[in-house]
């Protein structure tokens, strides 16, 4: 067995403020092969450079680029890397308030799933969670992440997700939740135990009805507000605390992606304009 190559490894790990995730791990390995351990957290893993082999329940699987993986917590498991060059990959490790251990049977038998609508999504939780403030984004997306695994895992067939069920009263609630919590935010999790929903509905009834997930339109309603705060003169940093963004980085990053300028562009422009 290859010992680990330290300096042909690069490794990144940390615990995000997203309900039901462990941890998140992203790594680069050359070298080193992973010997039988278990978790005691699902195993959510992508694969974006070369391929992994592993042995899970003395059955052998990999992992090529269009694949997603799904360990279940408490069955042995191994890996490898199965091409030269090594591999690269991002893992969520996820708890059982994701996926209850009644899933760990199918999963099992079916570790690697061949979805590119899945892949695409973890791929979108782990842009979000590399970005400081986006939580609710990265929640939002792991919650329809966990909804097709259950699909998969109910079924041999991959079953059509289901139209979202039309619930007005419940998602303007919602609307009226984000809007009074702006700058302070709030987490699906606890929006659902407000309104007495699941997370999963909440996300499909909304974007259902107005064309956005909640967490865009929580930060389209703090780029509005931060738009009216840099008219009136106030530096970005200080918008940034001001309507809830992580920080300055954070502010800037979606303002351009709303407005099309910085924060600063937008803002000497503006007071000019005034002027």
């Amino acid at each position: 067995m290859p010992s680990p190559a330290t300096s042909r490894a690069t490794v990144s790990a940390w615990r995000p403020r997203v309900p039901g995730v462990v941890e998140v791990f992203h790594a680069r390995f050359t070298e080193y092969a992973y010997p039988m351990h278990v978790h005691d957290a699902w195993t959510l893993l992508i694969v974006d450079d070369g391929a992994v082999r592993y042995d899970l329940d003395r059955h052998e699987h990999g992992t090529p680029h269009d694949t997603v993986s799904l360990l279940p917590p408490h069955v042995p498991h191994n890996g490898a890397p199965a091409t030269a060059g090594g591999f690269r990959k991002r893992v969520l490790y996820l708890d059982t308030s994701r996926l209850g251990d009644d899933l760990i049977g199918a999963a099992v038998d079916r570790p690697d799933l061949r979805d590119p609508l899945l892949r695409r999504r973890v791929a979108q939780v782990h842009a979000a969670l590399v970005r400081p403030g986006d939580e609710l984004e990265a929640e939002s997306r792991l919650t329809l992440v966990g909804e097709r695994l259950r699909e998969h895992l109910r079924s041999r067939e991959a079953a059509t997700p289901a139209s979202p069920l039309r619930d007005p009263v419940l998602v303007c609630r919602l609307r009226e939740l984000l809007d009074a919590r702006v700058v302070e935010g709030l987490t699906l999790e606890e929006a659902g135990a407000v309104l007495s929903a699941h997370p999963a509905h909440l996300v499909r009834a909304f974007s259902g009805a107005y064309g956005i997930a909640p967490h865009q339109y929580l930060m389209s309603r703090r780029v509005g507000r931060a738009r009216r705060l840099l008219l009136e003169g106030r530096s970005p940093s200080g918008v940034a605390v001001a309507t809830g963004f992580y920080d300055q980085a954070h502010l800037t990053r979606h303002f351009r992606r709303l407005v099309g300028v910085t924060p600063g562009r937008y803002r000497a422009r503006g007071v000019t304009a005034g002027a």
